[in-house]
């Protein structure tokens, strides 16, 4: 059955419009002439809607969701899109949703937990004729793209970085999904994906990985890829901070050095989600293969077992034993 055309353009639904990063999503879908109709979440504290789609259909149980994405679409007024904002372990669920009722799918980042979910979702997306894109904000930021094409087709040794992402998260982060491994995947999926896939488009894929740490509040390892020997840090505790932060009262440290020399990226972030949206609407959105890479190192993070802190790691794990004892 064809969709109707909208006057408003496209028609979207949204997964999870409570969550922290819908905003960005609805000023996305706003910004690039479409429109809202239908949103999920089981949380009701979505007044934010307001400011942008206040017309909008909003449902809690997912069950009456579906059922009107499934009317809609027999009636000829079909979603064009399924925007997935959830917590992780469900945008594989979410995403069968979008495509079983006729729609695309824009989902955040990870796009799923685990490869072969890729897999099984490659087959569904055959299978219906749509099209499921994810969220690489990263590779719009144009500090980003101007090191990709620095170091493009670079031949010689591997060229040294170092990641340290602190993003200081009080007691609810560990009672909330994000604390939980089956469903968040850990910190090096939840807080992580995005410097891995954002590592391997400029860098290559991986070629070994190497884990020195795997807790609750933090995560570090060296990541071998094909231009690039990665040490990386990523932690949710705040007494990981550098001294310097902590004594202008910051919460959250970010540095990434390559080659000693560090990468500026602290702007430039504001319109990225609405940046991604233009190239998915306009056929050139990132789809499940791209994201694949940095699902495969994140599941591999996970599962591996641990390294002894000998030989090269990064610095910060010094800290962590410090924090620990």
């Amino acid at each position: 059955m064809q969709d109707a055309p909208s006057p408003l353009g496209r028609r979207f639904a949204l997964v999870g419009a409570a969550g922290f990063i819908a905003p960005r999503h609805l000023k996305a879908i706003k910004e690039t002439g479409n429109t809202l109709v239908a949103a999920l979440d089981p949380h009701d504290n979505v007044g934010i809607m307001d400011s942008y789609f206040p017309e909008c259909d909003f449902f809690t149980e997912p069950e009456r969701f579906d059922r009107h994405l499934d009317k809609l679409y027999r009636e000829g007024q079909g979603v064009d899109f399924v925007s997935i904002c959830s917590p992780n372990f469900l945008h594989d669920a979410h995403i069968r949703m979008a495509l079983r009722n006729g729609a695309h799918a824009i989902c955040e980042k990870p796009i799923v937990l685990n490869p072969w979910n890729v897999d099984a979702l490659s087959a569904i997306e055959a299978e219906s004729g749509r099209r499921v894109h994810t969220i690489l904000q990263l590779r719009h930021h144009p500090a980003i793209i101007a090191l990709r094409d620095r170091h493009a087709g670079a031949s010689g040794g591997r060229v040294d970085v170092d990641v340290t992402y602190i993003t200081s998260r009080g007691k609810w982060y560990h009672r909330s999904w994000k604390g939980n491994l089956e469903r968040s995947g850990g910190i090096a999926t939840n807080i992580g994906v995005h410097f891995f896939d954002m590592l391997g488009w400029i860098f290559g894929g991986m070629r070994a990985s190497t884990v020195h740490r795997r807790q609750e509040d933090c995560a570090s390892g060296v990541l071998e890829l094909e231009r690039a020997r990665v040490r990386w840090f990523l932690s949710v505790n705040a007494e990981h901070l550098p001294e310097a932060q902590r004594a202008k009262g910051q919460r959250t440290f970010r540095s990434i050095t390559v080659g000693g020399a560090e990468l500026e990226f602290s702007d430039g972030f504001t319109d990225l989600h609405t940046l991604s949206y233009r190239e998915i609407l306009a056929g050139r959105g990132y789809g499940l293969r791209d994201a694949c890479a940095s699902i495969e190192i994140v599941q591999q993070i996970r599962g591996c077992q641990l390294a002894p802190l000998a030989g090269d790691f990064h610095p910060m794990c010094q800290q962590v034993e410090a924090v620990t004892r």
